[in-house]
C-alpha cells in the first residue's frame, strides 16, 4: 500500500475483534513512531505498548462509557511526554505536542497499511491511568491509541458511532480550513 491509500483508508473505527496482533506487527508499529519527525531529533514521546491483560485492565478501567468499544481492545499505545524534552520556544510554543501528534499519526498510518485499526482518543482519566501504569507525574499523558484489528461487534458502539462505522464521517470543506496566502483568502486551484 502506498502512502496516498494508507491516508485514504485511514478511519478511526471502533469494531474491533478481540484477536491478539502479532508481535511483528506491533514492532512495525513501534518502529513507525520511532522514525516520526520531531523538532531537533528530540522524540519527546515515551510510549507504553499495554498488551498483557494487566496493563490493559489497568487501562481500561478508567475509560467512561463513550469509550466502551475500547475495551475489545488487544493492545493500545500510552502516548506521554514532558514540555521540557521537546523544543520551548520563546513564545510559548511546546513542540513536544506537535511530536507526539507526528508520531501518532505515522502508527495510523502503519497500521492502517498492515490491516489495523489505530484509534486514537483524549477519552479516559489521564490521573488514574498514569498512576495505574506508573507515569511519572511530570509527564502529560497525550493520547491512548486503541489497536486492533477490524471486528464485527458493534454492540458497545453508540447510534452516532455506529454511523461512522458505516461511512467516512464528513470534513470540512477545504475553503474552511485552507487560506491562499493570508488568513481568509480562498485557495486557489
Amino acid at each position: 500500500m502506498d502512502v496516498k491509500t494508507a491516508i485514504h483508508d485511514r478511519r478511526a473505527r471502533r469494531a474491533l475483534d478481540t484477536k491478539p496482533v502479532e508481535r511483528e506487527k506491533v514492532d512495525a508499529l513501534v518502529e513507525a513512531m520511532r522514525l516520526a519527525p520531531s523538532c531537533n531529533n528530540n522524540q519527546p514521546w515515551r510510549v507504553i505498548v499495554a498488551r498483557t491483560s494487566e496493563s490493559l485492565s489497568a487501562i481500561k478501567a478508567h475509560l467512561p462509557k463513550g469509550n466502551s468499544w475500547a475495551t475489545r481492545s488487544p493492545l493500545i499505545f500510552v502516548v506521554s511526554a514532558r514540555p521540557e524534552d521537546d523544543c520551548r520556544q520563546s513564545d510559548r510554543r511546546d513542540y513536544f505536542m506537535f511530536g507526539c501528534g507526528l508520531a501518532v499519526g505515522q502508527l495510523a498510518l502503519r497500521a492502517t497499511e498492515m490491516g489495523l485499526i489505530a484509534h486514537p482518543i483524549s477519552g479516559y482519566d489521564p490521573l488514574l491511568t498514569k498512576k495505574a501504569l506508573g507515569i511519572p507525574d511530570e509527564y502529560l499523558l497525550v493520547a491512548l491509541v486503541i489497536c486492533g484489528y477490524p471486528g464485527n461487534d458493534t454492540s458497545l458502539l453508540s447510534e452516532k458511532q455506529l454511523l461512522a462505522e458505516r461511512e467516512r464521517p464528513p470534513r470540512k470543506a477545504i475553503e474552511d480550513t485552507f487560506f491562499e496566502g493570508v488568513w481568509g483568502l480562498p485557495l486557489q486551484s
